[in-house]
């Protein structure tokens, strides 16, 4: 016993001394297991005697002092440990949901389900280009007119987003979910009887951007593929009935689909966290951090200019090239179609060679897609570059969260962080179409200009993440005591 007494104190010293407080836990529960071991130890027949003999034995009243002196310090030493626990905030969590479910039924209902809230979400955003060309000549509105009701919805979705993703943290999932269901399907019925801008703008844009903004935390992991698929579904569905039943009956069978899904997506849905009552809605502190500042910047940028091409390319295919309204939906098709796999290759090879370090070619092969676009004059060469830029494009929406979260240290602050950045990208999608819209109406109808400015927005915000980037990769190695530009570090 005297043997062992260095090894089992030695941490206990790390205790008073606050070094850790994984020492604390793993300190308390030796010393439990060594107290239990002895007052839980069966009585010894020659317990008595053993005690008698050391009476006259020096040696063993010695080693019996010595158990007696340990039970007390150990004692003592608890009620330190208690009281630091007790009165001292714990920088960590106190419970531990443990892993995600990995496989099975429960696991699998909730991939389901997740994919089928963004197909409901971002695929509707998505596949706005079949909407700005429809209500630009229904509602004989200016094309910067008819962009706001899309701005909205985007804009929604993500600065009401980013609030009632804290509920959901609060334990008001279901109640958020539910909300945010009505508001998604009394929107699109009622945008499927509007007739007046003031009324799509109030149904489609407000409504369903409400809607949308109620689960945009469910739609952070998923979002690769089920923003794609909503795009591929309801253009289809629009291209098939438009033109045999009208387009307020296509909007009516969309609203119908919806529903059915979010069914299931309210049975494979639930929450596994506990609630988190309290916490901070915004952390001011992070914009004194030079990578996470530029990180807001450049997706504000890019954000800025993402979406102009899925909202008009339809009306672009209509006004230069000539097509059809129902082939110009085609183009939809194939640029959210492309989005799959522009949304799986680039998070692959993130996982191996960094988020940032994959964002910034793929944000920079999405700007010159969209400038190239100027050079685009036949039907074959426009379906060539929406495969291409949906590519690209698709890489961007994907990859935008999960290098947010690369940048944020402490993860403990990732969802606050990300709900800032999320807020600012919000004024970003809000701005940008409509911007680009007034330029169009400006030159005459002419695309150039308006192409000229997304391909420009996406540059920047390439150009600051490549900041943003170089100030992360310094912090990296000024810690690791290294010099050099850092191209091989993981970002």
């Amino acid at each position: 016993m005297a043997s062992q007494q260095p090894r089992s104190l030695s941490p206990l010293r790390d205790v008073e001394r606050g070094q850790h407080s994984d020492t604390d836990s793993s300190s308390a529960r030796e010393v439990d297991e060594e107290k239990h071991s002895v007052e839980d130890a069966p009585p010894s027949p020659s317990d008595d005697s053993d005690i008698d003999g050391a009476r006259d034995d020096p040696a063993q009243l010695s080693q019996q002092q010595t158990k007696e002196d340990r039970l007390d310090g150990n004692g003592s030493v608890l009620s330190r440990v208690a009281s630091r626990v007790l009165t001292r905030p714990s920088t960590k969590s106190s419970w531990n949901p443990g892993p995600p479910p990995d496989g099975g039924l429960q696991a699998w209902l909730a991939v389901a389900s997740t994919h089928i809230v963004v197909m409901n979400t971002w695929g509707v955003v998505n596949s706005f280009g079949l909407f700005q060309t429809y209500y630009t000549d229904a509602l004989h509105r200016p094309p910067s007119d008819v962009s706001w009701i899309g701005s909205l919805q985007i804009f929604l979705l993500f600065f009401v987003g980013a609030l009632t993703g804290r509920l959901t943290d609060a334990g008001y999932f279901r109640h958020v979910f539910a909300i945010g269901i009505v508001f998604q399907i009394v929107g699109i019925f009622t945008a499927s009887v509007a007739t007046q801008y003031w009324q799509v703008v109030l149904a489609q844009g407000i409504c369903m951007g409400l809607g949308n903004g109620k689960k945009r935390s469910l739609a952070i992991g998923m979002a690769a593929c089920g923003s794609a698929t909503g795009g591929l579904v309801f253009p289809s569905m629009v291209r098939q009935l438009a033109p045999v039943q009208g387009f307020p009956a296509a909007m009516r069978a969309i609203g119908y689909v919806q529903i059915a899904t979010f069914v299931v997506a309210i049975a494979g849905l639930k929450q596994r966290i506990p609630p988190r009552r309290s916490g901070p809605w915004v952390e001011w502190r992070a914009f004194r951090e030079g990578e996470y500042t530029l990180y807001a910047m450049g997706s504000f940028s890019f954000f800025l200019g993402l979406y102009f091409a899925f909202y008009y390319i339809a009306s672009f295919s209509r006004d230069i090239i000539g097509m059809s309204y129902t082939d110009s939906l085609n183009l939809l098709l194939v640029m959210n179609g492309a989005g799959v796999s522009g949304r799986l290759i680039p998070n692959h090879i993130a996982d191996r060679a960094g988020t940032i370090n994959v964002f910034i070619p793929t944000a920079g092969i999405a700007g010159v897609c969209v400038l190239c676009w100027m050079a685009v004059k036949d039907t074959a060469g426009l379906y060539v570059w929406a495969v291409f830029y949906g590519m690209a494009a698709g890489g961007i929406q994907s990859l935008f969260p999960a290098g947010l979260s690369g940048l944020t240290t402490d993860l403990r602050k990732a969802g606050v962080r990300m709900g800032m950045v999320f807020t600012i990208v919000s004024f970003a999608t809000l701005a940008g179409p409509p911007i680009a819209g007034a330029i169009i109406t400006a030159s005459g109808g002419k695309y150039y200009g308006a192409q000229a400015f997304a391909g420009a927005t996406l540059m920047l915000g390439m150009v600051l993440m490549v900041a943003a980037r170089w100030v992360k990769v310094k912090r990296i190695l000024r810690e690791e005591n290294k010099t050099g530009f850092g191209w091989h570090v993981k970002v």
